[in-house]
């Protein structure tokens, strides 16, 4: 089989790196934004950027979910053993939940908190959660503990493309590259 008809679509693959790099960047820019030390310019900039950033993250998985859901994902090769598929699956709907519960857990956290997501504010969207210490609290907690297990499940993710990419060079990298499908 043709690794064109064994690959995912073009606009899965531009979903998938698009969502890879956003998430890529908000994970340093979360951790530098609440370190002591910086001047509040900086601090208020990384802030504004980790906000609106994650709600483009929040939309895109919505986008990619949908997508997801009314395109089958193509094939694994028949040569990989069952206890790959497994891990594979299960990482894939680890990713899944755990960007989603990442994503929603910072903006309840934002919203609840009374504080602004610019991008959100200059569209007229209105909040959608009440303002509530608890809430914002409770919400906060979830996306620090999402993003302890969040790292590990991504570091597994990109370890085993690459195990694929550059030492097995079976064919399932290429499932998901280049990002425009041939």
């Amino acid at each position: 089989m043709s690794a064109a008809a064994t690959g995912y679509r073009t606009t899965a693959r531009l979903l998938h790196w698009l969502v890879a790099l956003l998430i890529l960047s908000t994970l340093p820019v979360g951790q530098a934004m609440v370190q002591e030390g910086l001047s509040r310019p900086v601090q208020d900039a990384l802030f504004i950027y980790h906000k609106n950033v994650g709600v483009i993250i929040l939309l895109l998985m919505l986008l990619r979910l949908g997508y997801r859901l009314t395109h089958r994902a193509p094939p694994l090769p028949p040569h990989m053993p069952d206890w790959q598929r497994i891990v594979a699956r299960t990482t894939h709907v680890a990713l899944y939940v755990l960007v989603f519960v990442q994503a929603i857990s910072g903006y309840v956290r934002v919203e609840a908190g009374g504080f602004p997501i610019e991008m959100l504010d200059a569209l007229g969207v209105p909040p959608l959660v009440p303002r509530s210490e608890p809430l914002a609290d409770a919400a906060k907690a979830t996306h620090a503990v999402t993003r302890l297990l969040l790292v590990p499940v991504i570091l597994l993710h990109i370890g085993a493309a690459l195990q694929h990419a550059l030492w097995q060079r079976d064919g399932v990298f290429s499932r998901m590259w280049p990002p425009i499908a041939r």
